[in-house]
Parts: C-alpha cells; sequence; structure tokens
C-alpha cells in the first residue's frame, strides 16, 4: 500500500503540475490531484520540492521506456524525425508538453529541480544516442560528426518545438518541415558515389577541425 501511495503523489504532482502550474503546485493540489491525504506528501518525500524531484525522474523514466520501442525501429534520418513527430503529438495530447513546460520555468530557480530534469533529458539523449549511432554508421560522417552532441541537439530542438509551439503552432510546424528537409538533404548525400563522399568527408573534417582551433 505504501508503495501504491508514494506512486499515487508521483503521479498527482505531474497532474498538478501540468494543471496548476508549478508556481500553484502545492502539497494541497498535489494531494487533490492523487485523491490522498496532503500529510502523506510530508511522510514519504519530506518536501514538495523533494516530491516534484522525485516525480521528474519518475516520469522521465515512465515516458522513456513507452517509447524504447519506437527508437529501436528507427534506420534511418528520416525515421527518426517520423518518431519524434508522432512523440511530439502523443505527449501534447497526454499533457506532458505542459508538464516539461512547468519543470524547465521551476528549474531556473530550483537547483535540486534542473538536475532532475536535466536527468530526465539525459534519457532521450540515451536513446537518440544509441539511434544516431546505429544509422551512422558505416556512412560517409562516421567518425566525423559528434554523435553524443549531435544527440543533445535534436533533444533540445524538439524540447524547444514543444515549447515553441505554445506560442506559435504555425512556426513549430515550419521548423518541424525544415528538419524534415535536412533529412531528407542527408539521405542523396548517403547516396553520392565515392569521390564526392571522400569530398564531403574532408570538408567535414577541417569544419571539426577549425572549431576545435577556436
Amino acid at each position: 500500500m505504501s508503495e501504491q501511495t508514494r506512486t499515487r503523489l508521483l503521479e498527482g504532482a505531474l497532474r498538478s503540475l501540468g494543471r496548476e502550474g508549478i508556481a500553484a503546485t502545492s502539497a494541497r493540489s498535489i494531494a487533490a490531484a492523487a485523491g490522498v491525504n496532503q500529510a502523506l506528501v510530508f511522510y514519504h518525500f519530506g518536501s514538495v520540492e523533494e516530491l516534484l524531484v522525485a516525480a521528474c525522474h519518475h516520469g522521465a523514466r515512465q515516458r522513456v521506456a513507452r517509447y524504447r520501442g519506437g527508437f529501436a525501429e528507427v534506420t534511418t534520418l528520416g525515421g527518426l524525425l517520423e518518431l519524434g513527430r508522432r512523440l511530439h503529438a502523443q505527449e501534447r495530447e497526454l499533457g506532458h508538453v505542459a508538464v516539461m513546460a512547468q519543470l524547465l520555468a521551476g528549474a531556473r530557480t530550483h537547483p535540486r529541480l534542473a538536475a532532475a530534469t536535466a536527468a530526465g533529458l539525459e534519457l532521450w539523449v540515451g536513446e537518440i544516442e544509441g539511434v544516431l549511432e546505429r544509422i551512422l554508421a558505416g556512412s560517409a560522417v562516421e567518425g566525423i560528426v559528434d554523435v553524443p552532441g549531435l544527440a543533445r541537439a535534436v533533444a533540445a530542438s524538439f524540447t524547444g518545438l514543444e515549447l515553441y509551439e505554445g506560442v506559435d503552432e504555425q512556426g513549430a510546424q515550419r521548423a518541424l518541415d525544415a528538419l524534415a528537409q535536412l533529412a531528407a538533404l542527408a539521405a542523396v548525400l548517403e547516396e553520392l558515389g565515392p569521390l564526392a563522399q571522400r569530398a564531403l568527408r574532408a570538408r567535414l573534417r577541417r569544419a571539426a577541425e577549425g572549431r576545435g582551433g577556436g
């Protein structure tokens, strides 16, 4: 029963964040969302902040696990983008985009929450990095592209788009379309002949060395 109560509180905290926002989330609002006595917030977690930190970890683990099978099936950059589109639509429908916005807002003034939010984002980065390592293996850019950095760029792009969509839905859609064009361009580059691929690798290597020297 104790573990069930903890889970209800974790999920109640996430619901309260999505509905009430970080500023209005309290022991009372979390307990109401969880359907338990608010004293249990402090009994199980000690404080509202500690509960929010735990809820952040809990929510991220659940969401990443939900899409792990989809990540495993991706074989191209275009496929990764398409998965990202579906994931984004589902996350918005389930209210998780609103929760992420509130966690990011709270992270600005709560260091513990900032660390938990970053750790949650790292779970997404890990999945994306695994996909990129797999689909870039044997490609013209293998060994040149900073895959961990690229994985973070992809994760940051979608996180930013999720928030941007709230103020400019059309602009966010255009950004997604532009990413689709980049994926198509990458597919075309893979079809280049050996000479063109060597030239591309040389150009990318010089660009990387230039950044390192700067």
